[in-house]
């Protein structure tokens, strides 16, 4: 096992991989989508050690994309549950460790879920998203809240903030985006400077579907033959949403600022069920009401000692009712409240060394209410506490540095204490080539739902403990004619009492179970270039591969011992082809082409044919112009996405859209 650990180890340092850095020079994005220059307050002491993910600006544009969850099909190592259409729930994982151990962060604050520790990627959207950012091990920059240093793999989505040349006072942006299966998604945008160095931005969104989509469902018996063979129209998928979100930006120095982010989600909509046995189930409605104010304030003293206070409260809702008589009858409502204080320091010792203190402290209650048994509400409450100490080096650009030790708190359980430990090594400083590793653990406590959840929680769950190893190989190169990176990773990631969540029937319920331990093998390869060809003429490409092992070594006496983990391909990868062309007025037009692959999966434990779920593909085309009138901006963008209508499922028995398109009309002020 060891030596066919190292031949992978030394596959993946030596091939040809990729990984978008983002833009290595500034594409035509209109400077609305700029920051300015005095907004830049974080001092930058070195390059990441660990590289991230990002997709960001007019990349994202180019994509066939409607929500971040999309988006985040384009990176490596990651597997995305989609339960299908516009309304279907949209939950990651990241290298085989579960959802719950990737953070979703909104602004630098973390999303939370008490309930379920589920964020649903699907309700964001990306027409307010500047930038994504996905971090394995943690974010390099030391500077960051007790928390950040808690998770396996962070999710970072920047908003969109405003940009003002002399004199101007007032952006304006409008969008309509029309398409496949009665989709309407207006949203409309305002950008106000109150002062020189306060701004406030207003943004709405309105999201509807029917959710009605064609699909195919096939099923073949392990003997060939066919059990049924069906073609339907999906029903009770459709969606009404509703997103108001307000910033107000203030920089009163070189060093500080503040800013407040207020954010509001409501959504109805129908769950279509999972097929079994030819039969549907459409009986199921969910209401959303997601709310939170967040604000955040950071500046620097004696050019030494940097301060960060963010501060979160949020309340959101939840009304679950399933009308359908062949399942057991639920009209439940479940209210949320999170508060959160986080308060970080970091101090320059020197030129080369840095070290941060941070502490944080949250409070969550869920209040959980039957309302068919007209029961008195259930209430649960947790307080959580992390604790942070963190030092960095970086010794004259050759090597960098980083230790950090977290003490994670949960109500009256014994702390834990996670440690980590960040290296990058280059060997040569006139080439852009680093040598990257980490080690680090990673806790989490089981949620609400995962303890509590009636019929389906598991009061008896252990915490789960993941220690991660991993390097990497990173290069890049930047010419006057391209633009290249190349990265290659292997990861070795055990985890201990690992907690599982696979649907029941129902896609809000789940059943949740420990695995003893869980042993995941990977490898990520990425590439990611760029061609500037004669005649204002861009050529751009994108390619990733995973290949993950993710095996269950609970007890050698189990019937799925040693076999491959719910849901988890071998392989995946995607790749992307855009070419564009910009006119000496800068007009821009272009068309960008994806693929998507993810291999093979069992829906079960045991990796049986019974339990098989064929891989899936799909083809995604885009075509678009973009012109500038002055100083009006107008876009239209059409997209072509599953071009050759394949079925496929990505949860089993929750068939996919076929063929689609949606249509994109902007205009910016």
């Amino acid at each position: 096992m060891t030596k066919r650990l190292i031949v992978i180890l030394l596959a993946a340092l030596c091939a040809h991989a990729a990984y978008a850095l983002g833009e290595a020079v500034l594409d035509t994005v209109s400077s609305d989508f700029r920051l300015d220059e005095v907004q830049v307050t974080a001092r930058v002491l070195s390059k990441d050690i660990i590289v991230p993910q990002t997709l960001k600006g007019e990349e994202l544009q180019r994509l066939s994309v409607l929500t971040v969850a999309d988006a985040l099909r384009y990176f490596s190592g990651v597997q995305l549950k989609d339960y299908g259409g516009v309304g279907g729930i949209k939950t990651i994982n990241i290298r085989s460790m579960g959802s719950q151990h990737t953070a979703v962060y909104y602004n630098g604050i973390q999303l939370g879920n008490a309930q379920n520790g589920q964020v649903d990627l699907g309700r964001f959207s990306l027409d307010n998203i500047e930038s994504v950012e996905l971090y394995n091990g943690q974010k390099s920059d030391i500077f960051q809240s007790a928390r950040e240093f808690g998770a396996a793999g962070n999710i970072y989505l920047t908003t969109r903030r405003p940009y003002f040349r002399a004199g101007e006072r007032i952006h304006v942006r409008a969008q309509m985006r029309a398409g496949s299966f009665a989709l309407a998604n207006p949203a409309l945008g305002v950008d106000l400077r109150l002062t020189e160095s306060l701004s406030l931005t207003l943004d709405a969104e309105y999201l509807y579907s029917n959710g009605r989509y064609p699909f195919r469902y096939r099923r073949v018996l392990p003997t060939g033959e066919t059990a049924y063979d069906t073609t339907a129209v999906r029903e009770n998928g459709d969606i009404n949403a509703v997103r108001a979100e307000m910033g107000l930006h203030h920089y009163y120095s070189n060093t500080g600022f503040w800013r407040l982010h207020v954010y509001n989600y409501w959504s109805n909509r129908g769950i279509p069920g999972a097929i079994v046995n030819n039969v549907w189930r459409n009986g199921e409605r969910l209401t959303d009401r997601n709310t939170f104010v967040q604000a955040q304030w950071q500046d620097e003293w004696f050019n030494r000692w940097s301060t960060r206070v963010l501060f979160k409260y949020a309340n959101d809702f939840t009304h679950y009712r399933n009308y359908d008589e062949r399942l057991l009858p639920a009209n439940n409502r479940y209210t949320q409240q999170e508060a959160y204080l986080s308060f970080a320091n970091r101090l320059q010792v020197f030129n080369w060394w840095d070290m941060s203190l941070a502490y944080d402290y949250q409070y969550n209650a869920l209040a959980r209410e039957n309302l068919l048994l007209d029961a008195a509400p259930e209430h649960f409450y947790r307080h959580s506490h992390w604790l942070s100490a963190a030092t960095a080096f970086n010794f004259r650009e050759y090597i960098r540095l980083q230790a950090s030790v977290l003490m994670t708190a949960v109500d009256q359980n014994t702390p834990r204490v996670t440690p980590g430990v960040f290296l990058s090594y280059r060997p040569y400083p006139k080439i852009d080539l680093s040598i990257n590793a980490f080690y680090k653990q990673s806790y989490r406590y089981p949620t609400f739902n995962d303890l509590y959840y009636t019929d389906l929680g598991n009061a008896n769950l252990r915490p789960e403990l993941a220690r991660q190893h991993s390097v990497e190989l990173a290069y890049r190169k930047a010419a006057k004619v391209y633009d290249l990176a190349l990265s290659a990773a292997y990861y070795y990631n055990r985890v201990t009492d690992k907690i599982i969540a696979y649907p029941k029937g129902q896609q809000f319920r789940w059943t949740m179970l420990n695995l003893g331990t869980v042993k995941i093998h990977g490898v990520d390869l990425n590439a990611d270039a760029s061609w500037y060809l004669p005649l204002r003429f861009t050529l751009r490409t994108r390619l990733n591969y995973t290949f993950q092992q993710a095996r269950d070594y609970t007890n050698p006496a189990d019937t799925y011992y040693t076999h491959q983990i719910p849901y988890i391909p071998r392989h995946s990868g995607s790749f992307v082809l855009g070419f564009d062309w910009q006119s000496r007025r800068g007009d821009h037009y272009g068309f960008n082409y994806s693929f998507i692959y993810t291999g093979e999966r069992y829906c079960q434990q045991e990796n049986t044919v019974y339990n098989y779920v064929q891989p899936w593909y799909t083809h995604d085309l885009s075509l678009y112009g973009e012109w500038n009138i002055r100083r009006y901006w107008l876009k239209a963008n059409l997209e072509i996405n599953n071009l050759f209508g394949q079925d496929y499922e990505v949860i089993q028995n929750y068939p996919m859209p076929k063929q689609n398109v949606r249509c994109t009309l902007a205009f910016r002020y």
